[in-house]
C-alpha cells in the first residue's frame, strides 16, 4: 500500500494540487473538471486504437460464425482456428483491457486522494510536494485551510455524499444520477443494434430444451445488458461515495461521448 501510495496515488494527487493551486479562484470542482479532461487526452490514442479494435472484431462475427459451423462443437479446433484468425487480421480480442487497467488505477488513487482530503482538509498541503506547497495558492490554504473551496462552481459540496443517514443530498445526488446516466449514453452509443438479435432469456431458454447456444449470440446478448448494468452499478456505488468522485464520472463520461461521436462521425462504418 505503502508503493500504491508513493508511486500513483500521490502523483496523482499532485496534479490535482497543482491545477487547484495554478487555477484562478481555486476551485476544487473546476480543478477535476480540468484534470479530468487532461487524463482523457492524454488516453486518447490508447482509446482511438480499442474503437479500431473493436470494429475488426466486429467485422469478424460471420467468419467466426463459420468457423463455429465447421468445427461442430469441436471447443479445441474452434478455439485452435480463431486465435489463427486472430493473429491473421492482428486482431487483440484483449485491447480492451488496456483502458480499463490504466484508467482503475487513477480512480482509486484519486478516491484515496479525496478521501485524504475529506477526512483532513490540511492533507491537501501536507500530502503535496514541496514545489506545489510553495505556490502561492497553497501557502493561502497552510495559512488558513478554512479557505479551501472544496465545492462546484460554489454549488455542490464535493466532500458530502448523494445519500447518508437517511438524507438525500440533491447536489450530489444529481451529480450521481448525471454520471449514470451518461454512462448508458456512451455504452448505447457503441451497441451495434440488431432488431433480429436474442435476448440472454431467449438463449437460457433454448438452452433448456438442448439446442446448443452460439457464442456469438451470448457475448452480443451480455453486451446488451452491461448497457444498463454498468451505469446501474455506478449508481450504487457512488451514491455512497464522496460526489467529488460522480464529477470525476461525468466528466469523463462527457468526454469519451464526445471522443467516441468524433471517431463516428469521421467514419460512418466506425463501429
Amino acid at each position: 500500500m505503502t508503493m500504491f501510495n508513493t508511486f500513483i496515488v500521490q502523483p496523482i494527487f499532485n496534479v490535482l494540487t497543482l491545477i487547484y493551486a495554478l487555477l484562478p479562484g481555486h476551485n476544487f470542482g473546476i480543478a477535476i473538471i480540468i484534470f479530468t479532461i487532461l487524463v482523457r487526452l492524454a488516453l486518447w490514442p490508447l482509446v482511438k486504437k480499442q474503437l479500431h479494435s473493436t470494429k475488426k472484431m466486429r467485422e469478424l462475427q460471420p467468419e467466426l460464425k463459420k468457423i463455429k459451423q465447421m468445427t461442430k462443437g469441436d471447443r479445441a479446433k474452434e478455439s485452435e482456428l480463431t486465435m489463427a484468425l486472430y493473429k491473421e487480421r492482428e486482431v487483440n480480442p484483449f485491447s480492451s483491457l488496456g483502458l480499463l487497467f490504466l484508467q482503475l488505477p487513477i480512480l482509486l488513487a484519486l478516491y484515496a486522494g479525496i478521501s485524504k482530503i475529506v477526512n483532513d482538509p490540511q492533507s491537501i498541503v501536507t500530502f503535496s510536494y514541496p514545489f506545489v506547497q510553495n505556490l502561492p495558492g497553497m501557502q493561502e490554504l497552510a495559512a488558513d485551510i478554512s479557505k479551501l473551496d472544496f465545492t462546484l462552481f460554489g454549488v455542490v459540496d464535493l466532500s458530502s455524499k448523494a445519500y447518508s443517514n437517511g438524507t438525500i443530498v440533491w447536489g450530489a445526488m444529481a451529480l450521481v444520477l448525471a454520471s449514470a446516466f451518461v454512462q448508458y449514453l456512451t455504452s448505447k452509443q457503441l451497441m451495434v443494434t440488431d432488431k433480429n438479435a436474442k435476448s440472454l432469456r431467449q438463449i437460457m431458454k433454448q438452452s433448456s430444451t438442448g439446442e446448443q447456444a452460439d457464442q456469438a449470440e451470448v457475448s452480443a446478448a451480455v453486451s446488451r445488458m452491461m448497457v444498463y448494468f454498468i451505469p446501474a452499478m455506478i449508481f450504487f456505488i457512488s451514491v455512497g461515495l464522496a460526489a467529488a468522485l460522480s464529477l470525476y464520472w461525468l466528466t469523463s463520461g462527457l468526454v469519451a461521448y464526445f471522443q467516441q461521436k468524433k471517431v463516428l462521425g469521421q467514419d460512418k462504418v466506425e463501429l
